[in-house]
């Protein structure tokens, strides 16, 4: 279905009516105070964590194109005290949030404004393990046939735009860095998974595009014309979170803290092995050549979990301000967002260089 370039009071109007549509296909109240009352808003968050497993705990964890799963056979992690029930093939923040209302996923990890998102719409859900990004992991990819060539000339242009993922963010804080307001461009709302297609077709000027995306794309494209518009905007916050109903469970709050340690030495493993990395995930699962995963891997983040969320919870209101700025949410202060239960386990995890 062809999308309409929007902008201004008519584009807030039809973001609403995207989220009030997402939410009815799923079954679930568009309202958020009763959307509040269902996840569970209430839950006391503050008894300390446990410090076992109990048997029986099981967690269903999201491992998008089953990243994390891979990073245990190859890095050979260790097995987590308490079931995985299911490893769900899900990243996309409103993939999550749907997920999450549905009671079909425990804990996922996503970018700094899923949460955010999931608070605009009345759901409570918290931010249990944090790791920073310094590098971007965002280009700006252009249509075949393109003649912009930095982000001031995305002014007029019609720009693919997600709410509620990364990707959105990323250029919201890109027209702020080249002075540019939102109703110089033309947001097209479209979800991260139609930007290719979006790309292709012309529908769109520019979208961002993954760091592993863009090689491919351009391997396609780059012949007619289409190119990246490399900038210096970063998504910092690549984080855990989960529903504050699973937070409030004892059991499988302890089962989410056992977790986390092997999230962040996953992460490292995969870092300190792209060699390994690029043959058993770029190759043989993403269809890159070798030549395009070691492209990919050169614009690698070394992870770094901080020992204090303090950076990340101003970058989250930063960003919260700047949606609330187009009037994409409600301003509200985020750290209700962050459980700081969970704050140093990540940290404590891996090695002091990988500590920031």
């Amino acid at each position: 279905m062809p999308s309409v370039p929007v902008s201004g009071p008519d584009r807030r109007l039809l973001l609403t009516s995207l989220l009030g549509a997402a939410v009815a296909a799923t079954g679930l109240s568009g309202c958020a105070g009763s959307s509040a009352a269902a996840s569970g808003s209430s839950a006391d968050l503050s008894a300390p964590l446990a410090g076992t497993v109990p048997p029986g705990t099981s967690l269903k964890i999201a491992s998008y194109q089953e990243t994390q799963q891979l990073q245990f056979r190859l890095g050979k992690l260790g097995k987590l005290p308490f079931t995985v029930s299911d490893w769900l093939n899900i990243g996309a923040g409103p993939d999550v949030i749907n997920a999450f209302r549905a009671h079909s996923l425990d804990v996922a990890t996503n970018a700094g404004i899923p949460p955010i998102q999931a608070h605009y719409q009345g759901y409570d859900a918290r931010i249990v393990a944090i790791g920073l990004t310094r590098k971007p992991n965002y280009l700006f990819a252009t249509k075949p046939g393109s003649d912009i060539r930095t982000t001031a000339d995305f002014k007029g242009r019609k720009l693919a735009f997600s709410q509620g993922q990364a990707q959105g963010v990323v250029l919201l804080r890109a027209l702020k860095e080249a002075g540019l307001a939102h109703d110089d461009v033309r947001l097209v709302p479209l979800t991260s998974n139609q930007f290719l297609t979006a790309l292709q077709s012309g529908q769109v000027d520019v979208a961002p595009l993954g760091n592993s995306q863009a090689p491919a794309y351009l391997n396609q494209y780059g012949s007619k014309g289409a190119h990246t518009i490399p900038t210096d905007v970063v998504d910092l916050l690549n984080l855990l979170w989960a529903p504050a109903t699973v937070l409030a469970d004892r059991a499988k709050a302890a089962a989410i803290a056992a977790y986390i340690p092997h999230w962040a030495r996953g992460q490292v493993w995969q870092w300190e092995h792209p060699d390994e990395w690029n043959r058993e995930f770029y190759v043989k699962t993403q269809n890159l050549s070798l030549a395009q995963a070691e492209a990919v891997t050169k614009l690698a983040n070394k992870p770094l979990f901080p020992p204090s969320w303090d950076e990340a919870v101003r970058w989250e209101q930063e960003t919260a301000d700047l949606l609330a700025e187009g009037g994409f949410v409600k301003r509200f202060e985020v750290g209700s967002l962050f459980d700081r239960r969970f704050e140093a386990l990540a940290a404590r995890a891996v090695p002091a260089e990988y500590r920031r």
